[in-house]
């Protein structure tokens, strides 16, 4: 058997083969820090804890544990292999054998991870009297209905589940379930850095529901989070379960020496990752290779097969989602067992699944994150025996700024993991759920203190999605089982794909890799078999193939276009401007490309007749001034090959400042945007509703043009390649490209920085707790335009009123006229004068209002009117000349902007409250603070 030095030396002595090795290191040994507990751990647990061969707890486990004890919330944030199963298998051991009727709740994201702690913690607590041993259970899909009903009827003590059969099987039937959960202390959850993006934000709804239902039973269990080293463990942790939580961070764990070497590929990042593999395999290393695709996983386990003799073949597989359990868990088996000594996997092998010890981990491309890359390089070195990491560069602008600057990996800060629980579509289906579980009040907190969620409810209401009470206090579900309809890991359902004539299941795939991945004719690669598509059913979600012998793979080309439907934020970024807003987005599947599989020749091309795929989402937009078009057109240098170089780099650099993939993130790059009436690049979240990293990336934009820059101008290549502008996920094959021209937009760009005129706004779009006329639907008809007037000839006056009760307290805005008039407020052009009428004056406002040329409000037919109805017949009003801001704003731009962003974008002006702060002032009898936040409205739409 060869060493990791002896590995290292050959790598060395034919770079000229595989690749240059650009950065070498050895970090090493940490030798372990240990703590104390001062509170007194019960005898039991000292026996368990010796038996077990663990006679010192690490710093951080202590520190983690007295927290838990102090009956604290708490997250665990430290590296792989410190020992984070005792935190919080220790307080749930010693609050049992203190008081046997309690119960804990053990969550983790994947079916292999509960197998693992199923058998570590019996194993654990073996050494207990056989009286003493608490009851572990799992609970998963593949549990049988028969033991099902015995743990209801019998609950366990603790049960080791995952976030789906909570989801799924245990919150829709609590009742059930009321005999475990009513005497709930501990939840437990592993792995709290998966749940970001949209499954932390289905997650964070999970947990929120999981709480309603627990203070029905009287239960307020400790929270015990653990989590890989990221940049934002608290807030995280605080976004996930809605309560303050303490972060322990410390880690106190040792660590074996590691050898780190970065790698240049010379011929290819895939030749070089399979010379490495096999020079590791033949020397007895059992080692793990990450890659960023199922595809390319599928792919090195066909080519490494090739290689060498049949033991090569049989010591190495391939491992991803979308293979079934029973091949997961042979694979994980023979790891762990020694049988295998290869292992080829995505990011499913990312995470604490119990595979043995293992001595080298190559990273085929960075994963994107320092917090990944550091998860996947914990893999090798567990026992602590010496260790060697492999980063193999791929052609893309991230790998390629990672080999020049490796501190950014070695020493750098983890980055922060976003999500976003107020994603509309989330929140709306979780809601449902929420209220089939136990009916809502309004009264209650989860909906009382959030005005995010109350705007959503009356949505609802609206569209009868939820039912109301006679009286307005409660609301419920219009369905009886809404659950099926929430997918944790994705915005979009599944399909199965099934291989013909048989029908046979072998796999899965998300709707929207679907269409892109296993369209008509696509070759679709899985457990190193390949299969053609047949047919992509529509209807009943079915992906047919069949088995595949030829020598081509197949990439999709896709069309993209976005409309803005609403701009909620705006600055100046140098000699320009950033916008963030919400988007619709339609992708369409237009044909695919046949390549072969040595040299990626083009084959040829064919069209598809696919449905588009439409979603809303969230996204930034970058204007670029009509002037810099100009100039970079006079050079001769292709504009849209400019700015689309410009949207790749942009896409490819997003992962330095927020943790995520570049498949989570779309750009569209137009010379000439229909609403804008100028070019623009726009990045936006891939996921319908968004997830919260196109606004990490409005909140960064400056860094990310920098880096932007930096990327491209840093780069050696002449015309644009992999490594700065190219993306191998565009729809369009990279075409067009122009480095040059993107060069020269961004330099005049940054060089123009006086240019920037757009003012600040920081009021979020349907965020800012206005639960008012503000965000309600549209205008009515017969709205005058502003181009046509004249003001200084009119008598005009300018409206606007608050109320003295909120939508949702009258069921919703379509009963606008049941919110009476709290005060109003009219701007006479005539004297001058701000006069404020109370709800005994409507008759006063009315006449004063008929004997105008004009009145002027912002969704003063949307809304104003609708309340004034109240006191007056709708034939009246609508004798009003009216202009409505908002309607004009609409007719002008295609889609709406808040008064407060009009009035900071144009005025440098904001508001000094919103709708439902007004509505607080009225009922707590201060009214001349209403009255005052209503004339500073009257005064910015009227300077507006």
């Amino acid at each position: 058997m060869g060493t990791i030095e002896d590995l290292i030396s050959s790598l060395e002595n034919i770079e000229d083969q595989y690749g240059r090795i650009t950065f070498k290191t050895c970090l090493p040994p940490r030798p372990p820090q240990y703590g104390h507990i001062s509170n007194e751990i019960l005898p039991e647990l000292r026996y368990l804890l010796e038996k077990n061969s663990i006679s010192n707890l690490y710093l951080h486990q202590c520190r983690a544990i007295e927290a838990v004890f102090d009956g604290n919330d708490i997250v665990v944030a430290t590296s792989t292999a410190s020992g984070k199963s005792l935190v919080y298998n220790l307080p749930v051991l010693q609050h049992y054998l203190k008081n046997r009727h309690s119960k804990a709740l053990y969550l983790f994201p994947l079916k292999a991870l509960q197998q693992d702690q199923l058998k570590n913690l019996r194993s654990l607590i073996s050494a207990l009297e056989e009286g003493d041993r608490p009851v572990v259970e799992l609970l998963d899909g593949d549990t049988p209905q028969s033991k099902r009903r015995k743990l209801k009827q019998s609950p366990p003590d603790i049960l080791i589940t995952n976030p789906d059969m909570l989801h799924l099987s245990m919150l829709p039937y609590h009742s059930a379930w009321s005999g475990f959960l009513k005497d709930l202390q501990f939840i437990v959850i592993d792995e709290v850095h998966t749940y970001r993006g949209v499954m932390g934000s289905n997650m964070a709804w999970v947990f929120r529901r999981l709480e309603r239902i627990l203070g029905y039973y009287g239960a307020r269990p400790r929270h015990i989070m653990c989590s890989a080293t990221i940049g934002n463990p608290r807030e995280l942790s605080e976004l996930l379960i809605g309560r303050p939580v303490e972060v322990i961070s410390k880690d106190g764990a040792p660590a074996g020496k590691r050898f780190v070497l970065f790698i240049d590929p010379i011929h290819g990042p895939i030749a070089a990752c399979l010379g490495v593999l096999e020079m590791a395999i033949r020397r007895g290393l059992r080692t793990i290779v990450y890659t960023q695709s199922r595809k390319l996983t599928e792919l090195l386990g066909i080519w490494i097969s090739q290689r060498g003799d049949r033991s090569l073949k049989d010591r190495v597989r391939a491992y991803r989602a979308g293979l079934l359990p029973r091949e997961r868990r042979e694979i994980e088996s023979d790891l762990a067992s020694g049988r295998l000594l290869g292992v080829i996997s995505t990011s499913a092998l990312e995470l604490g699944i119990d595979i043995g010890s293992l001595d080298c981990s190559i990273l085929l491309g960075y994963p994107g994150s320092i917090m990944a890359t550091w998860q996947r390089w914990g893999r090798a070195g567990r026992k602590l025996q010496d260790s060697l990491v492999i980063l193999l560069a791929q052609e893309d602008a991230l790998d390629q700024f990672i080999l020049r600057h490796p501190e950014t990996v070695i020493s750098g800060r983890p980055e922060a993991a976003i999500l976003n629980p107020m994603n509309p579509k989330i929140m709306e289906k979780h809601i449902e759920c929420a209220v089939c579980e136990l009916p809502m009040h309004i009264k209650e907190p989860m909906l009382k203190e959030n005005p995010w969620i109350q705007n959503k409810v009356e949505e609802m209401l609206q569209a009868g999605i939820l039912l109301g009470s006679a009286d307005g206090e409660n609301f419920y579900s219009n369905k009886s089982y809404p659950h099926r309809e929430v997918d944790l890991r994705g915005s979009r359902g599944n399909f199965q794909i099934l291989e013909l004539p048989q029908n046979i299941l072998i796999g899965d795939i998300d709707e929207n890799r679907a269409f892109k991945e296993t369209h008509p004719g696509a070759i679709y690669l899985h457990g190193g078999n390949k299969f053609q598509v047949k047919d992509l059913d529509l209807e009943q979600r079915h992906v047919n193939v069949v088995k595949f012998s030829g020598d081509y793979f197949t990439r999709p080309s896709i069309l993209k276009e976005t409309r803005i439907i609403e701009e909620c934020e705006a600055r100046s970024l140098y000699g320009t401007s950033i916008h963030f807003g919400r988007l619709r987005v339609k992708e369409v599947v237009t044909g695919y490309e046949k390549r072969s599989i040595r040299g990626q020749r083009l084959l040829g091309r064919f069209e598809l007749d696919l449905p588009p795929m439409v979603f809303d989402t969230e996204g930034v937009w970058m204007i670029i001034p009509e002037g810099i078009r100009r100039s970079v057109e006079r050079a001769f240098m292709h504009f849209m090959g400019g700015i689309h170089a410009i949207e790749h780099a942009m896409i490819g650099v997003m992962p330095f400042f927020v943790l995520t993939d570049r498949s989570d993130i779309g750009g569209i790059s137009q010379p000439l945007h229909p609403q804008l009436r100028n070019s623009a690049i726009f990045i936006y979240d891939g996921i319908p509703g968004g997830m919260g990293l196109a606004k990490e990336a409005f909140s960064k934009a400056k860094a990310l043009l920098e880096k932007t820059m930096e990327v491209i101008t840093s780069c050696a290549c002449e015309l644009g390649c992999p490594s700065c502008v190219h993306s191998p996920k565009c729809g369009s094959g990279n075409r067009p490209i122009d480095k040059a021209a993107a060069i020269s937009i961004l330099n005049q760009i940054i060089q123009n920085s006086t240019q920037g005129t757009v003012g600040r706004s920081k009021m979020p779009c349907d965020r800012d707790g206005e639960s008012s006329k503000k965000n309600a639907s549209s205008p009515g008809p017969g709205i005058v335009s502003s181009s046509s007037l004249d003001l200084q000839s009119l008598r005009y006056g300018v409206l606007d009123l608050e109320t003295q009760f909120s939508a949702q307290e009258v069921g919703g805005w379509h009963m606008a006229h049941k919110m009476r008039v709290s005060c109003a407020v009219l701007f006479d052009s005539s004297s001058g004068r701000f006069i404020h009428f109370l709800e005994k004056d409507m008759d006063n406002l009315l006449e004063m209002l008929l004997e105008m040329d004009l009145v002027v409000g912002f969704n003063i037919k949307g809304f104003d009117y609708r309340v004034l109805s109240r006191y007056v017949s709708v034939s009246i009003l609508k004798k009003i000349t009216t202009l409505d801001i908002l309607h004009e704003v609409r007719a002008r731009l295609g889609y709406r902007l808040s008064l407060d962003h009009l009035a900071s974008s144009t005025l440098g002006a904001k508001k000094s409250g919103n709708g439902l702060l007004a509505l607080k002032w009225w009922k707590a009898g201060e009214t001349q603070k209403v009255i005052a936040y209503c004339i500073e409205d009257v005064r910015l739409t009227r300077d507006l």
